[in-house]
């Protein structure tokens, strides 16, 4: 859109329905292969069980969203949806929570990046290397942040499909191997997680497995700036969940079968990498290992960095835009980037990481990301019935319509619920202690924002209504 020959400051209608796809894909699609150990030791050998049944948990929310989205055309998500369902307090509340999630991927992926590169190359890097390492990459990121969105993007997908190309080759190479075994799945519940209040551990373990499908919510980030008709967001939001599911499901069918759960787990790769570990030490092989590793990880990992970024940029853009937070972050570059969002976002980044060389407060953090991810996905599911009952009207022209109402909107808030109680399940004291520290930022601004900048003017929320003051 223009004025006079000139766009308008703010984000821009040019992103194509792929790539808001490929954002959400790529955020999701992530840790098959750093990780893989970890998802391992939440439930064996039933590892691709607990991927397929968590994928079918986490539909009827994907199909939540996708009601919601287009009815909303701006950016922010669980900020709109719950400011509009409930009050601004909760909109504030469930958009802290969502990027609770989101903000502790970068510091987090960055390290497991210069982590690999130390490992697989010989390096021996100290810690102090590799936190150099992660905080270049980091710069690095902020830098490509701030350039044309049509760039991000295209770079996000090619680093996606690199990742699932290779994952999907390797899956078949294992499958194919000479060592697979139908055996090797006898035991599929098994886990080295302890049951807790009378759940069995591999129940916990899937529960856990929440934290590689948090992703598909960046879809109504990123609506503000797509040039397709709304209604196609359920594509983009379903299809991101349903890929990703399906491969993980896939791949660690494939994994599974090469070997028992304590030989796959034995020595190094219960710390990481177990799949590439398996392939060296188990079948000998040495090249594709290199290849595979360094495109799922170095490609996949960047794919996440950049959705995530992307999304934490656009909502606090939106917070700026909505009276969330000091209008000075809706200002945006020549490429309508969002300025100081990006600063803001590499700042925090940044601290993680030089704070853990000290202490483990972005390890104790990350751990509890799952839950923050589920609360707001809570809270957001109750919204949506909510506003089903308030504004009935603004539905019946939505080709998105949840089939099964209520019934469907409640289920996908008990499911929720649900993961976000076991998400707490032997969490240490450590994770608590950094979350309420989160928190308690939000506090902070929460409470300057009433005190102050809401008594001046109120939010304002594009709804299908017109512009609505709250």
């Amino acid at each position: 859109m223009t004025t006079n020959g000139k766009k308008e400051k703010g984000l821009q209608k040019s992103l194509a329905l792929i790539f808001v796809y490929t954002v959400a894909t790529g955020s999701i699609f992530t840790y098959v292969s750093y990780w893989d150990s970890v998802f391992f030791t939440y439930c064996g050998a039933g590892t691709f069980l607990a991927f397929a049944l968590m994928t079918l948990a986490i539909l009827p929310i994907a199909l939540v969203y996708s009601e919601l989205s287009p009815m909303f055309h701006t950016a922010g998500g669980e900020l709109i949806y719950n400011t509009v369902g409930f009050n601004k307090h909760i909109g504030f509340l469930s958009s802290w929570l969502i990027m609770a999630a989101w903000i502790s991927v970068p510091p987090a992926v960055v390290m497991a990046v210069a982590t690999f590169i130390s490992r697989t190359f010989g390096l021996g890097l100290t810690f102090r290397n590799i936190m150099m390492i992660g905080i270049f990459i980091l710069v690095l990121v902020f830098i490509m942040s701030l350039q044309d969105i049509k760039f991000l993007v295209k770079a996000q997908a090619t680093c996606l499909f690199a990742n699932i190309a290779t994952t999907l080759i390797t899956g078949i190479l294992l499958l194919f191997s000479g060592h697979w075994s139908f055996s090797n799945l006898g035991h599929l519940f098994q886990s080295n997680l302890q049951p807790a209040g009378g759940i069995p551990s591999w129940v916990i373990g899937m529960a856990l497995l929440i934290t590689p499908f948090f992703g598909f919510e960046t879809v109504p980030q990123m609506v503000e700036e797509g040039d397709f008709p709304t209604s196609n967001t359920k594509k983009a939001i379903c299809g991101s969940v349903i890929t990703c599911g399906a491969i993980y499901a896939f791949f660690f069918f494939c994994v599974a079968g090469l070997d028992s759960f304590d030989n796959l787990l034995k020595g190094d790769a219960q710390n990481g990498f177990m799949t590439i570990t398996a392939m060296k030490n188990l079948l000998g092989w040495r090249i594709w290992p290199l290849v595979y590793g360094c495109i799922s990880i170095l490609m996949g990992m960047t794919a996440s960095i950049l959705g995530f970024w992307m999304s934490i940029v656009r909502m606090m853009y939106s917070m700026g835009k909505k009276n969330f937070l000091p209008e000075v972050f809706t200002k945006v570059n020549k490429h309508q980037q969002p300025i100081l969002p990006n600063i803001f976002l590499l700042a925090v980044s940044l601290v993680f990481i030089l704070i853990q060389n000290a202490t483990t407060f972005m390890n104790d953090f990350f751990n509890l990301m799952s839950f923050g991810c589920a609360c707001a996905y809570a809270i957001t599911m109750i919204s949506a019935v909510r506003i089903h009952r308030k504004h009935g009207e603004w539905y019946k022209d939505n080709k998105n319509l949840v089939k099964g109402g209520d019934f469907t909107r409640i289920l996908a808030m008990i499911i929720m619920v649900t993961i976000a109680y076991f998400c707490t399940l032997g969490q240490g004291k450590g994770s608590w202690i950094s979350f309420g520290v989160y928190m308690g930022v939000g506090a902070v601004i929460w409470l300057w924002m009433v005190l102050v900048k809401w008594k001046k003017s109120k939010v304002t929320i594009e709804t299908p209504e017109g512009i609505k003051e709250y």
